[in-house]
């Protein structure tokens, strides 16, 4: 664990997140890639938000947790990053279900960890999409065990090993190469441009007001996912963001292809195991419909030769 930035921490609680980021650390040892630094942060995200406090965790190789408070919000921002060329990787939309294993009820992020494959080790997770009060996810979902179709914008991970973000519709027509697939709204950036004004016009409450944040990017060129969870509604230890400012968030960190999910009181992230985010509601975790994880499966580098196998050459 690197502490590049340690300041003062202007917020109470401090505590509690280090042994959080301690024991994220212990657990993980020799996480990394051969001892090789992770980068703290792309160098235009440590310009803008200047953190007084960074903290790097390893959770496997090329994936790291990051926790960085920022003054200039003040924002407690938390991020994992995956390097999807990784073909141990994988994605996994995990819904919350009835023991029936068809009913919909809704979880807590913690709760709806996945499990019951011993050569999965999970890595970390983040509450999914907006959610009727019975636990119908808004957007699509495709998991494999539900099927729900939407127009909404989707987060989708194929066998092909390419994760999409945008219209679902496309998502959802091509499901036989994408089988994991969960909703969202609005869609933040498409090709590094954000996209329209972000819903400020029509839903200016929900959209240019600060609130706590969960999204969703990706970095196209170098193949790097981010998952974002930003603090909220708990000042004076971190404010939440708008839209604009999460999607300027995505552009500092070098991503193109952005989502946004379930923010407010839905928002949490887990990471190693623990959930390092805080959330806002006063009894912690919300329960929610559907949730988003970034596995470790080593059975993908088989799965991955045996379809370049039956490539056509």
């Amino acid at each position: 664990m690197t502490s590049p930035t340690r300041g003062p921490l202007r917020r109470d609680g401090w505590q509690t997140l280090s042994a959080l980021l301690v024991g994220l650390s212990a657990a993980c040892p020799g996480a990394d890639d051969g001892g090789v630094p992770a980068p703290l942060l792309p160098e235009p995200a440590l310009t803008r938000y200047a953190p007084d406090s960074l903290r790097v965790v390893p959770l496997s190789a090329g994936v790291h947790y990051r926790y960085l408070w920022s003054p200039s919000g003040p924002w407690a921002i938390h991020l994992v990053s995956a390097d999807l060329d990784r073909c141990q990787l994988d994605l996994r939309v995990i819904p919350a279900l009835a023991a029936d294993g068809a009913t919909r009820i809704r979880k807590a992020v913690s709760d709806m960890r996945p499990s019951g494959d011993a050569d999965v080790q999970v890595l970390a997770g983040v509450n999914g999409d907006f959610f009727a009060a019975d636990g119908t996810p808004v957007g699509p979902e495709v998991t494999r065990s539900t099927w729900r179709v939407s127009e909404r914008p989707a987060l989708a991970w194929g066998r092909d090993r390419l994760l999409r973000i945008g219209p679902s519709d496309a998502e959802v027509d091509t499901v036989g190469a994408a089988p994991q697939v969960i909703g969202g709204f609005p869609e933040l950036l498409d090709g590094g441009t954000p996209v329209g004004d972000l819903g400020i016009a029509e839903r200016p409450s929900f959209a240019a007001a600060r609130h706590p944040r969960t999204a969703a990017g990706l970095d196209v060129q170098s193949g790097l996912l981010w998952l974002v969870v930003v603090d909220g509604r708990q000042m004076p230890y971190s404010d939440g963001m708008s839209l604009p400012e999460l999607t300027e968030l995505f552009l500092a960190l070098g991503v193109d292809e952005a989502l946004n999910l379930d923010g407010g009181g839905s928002s949490a992230m887990s990471a190693g195991g623990r959930i390092v985010s805080r959330p806002s509601d006063s009894d912690g975790e919300r329960a929610v419909a559907n949730s988003l994880w970034l596995v470790l499966d080593e059975a993908g580098c088989q799965r991955s030769r045996s379809q370049a196998s039956e490539s056509p050459r």
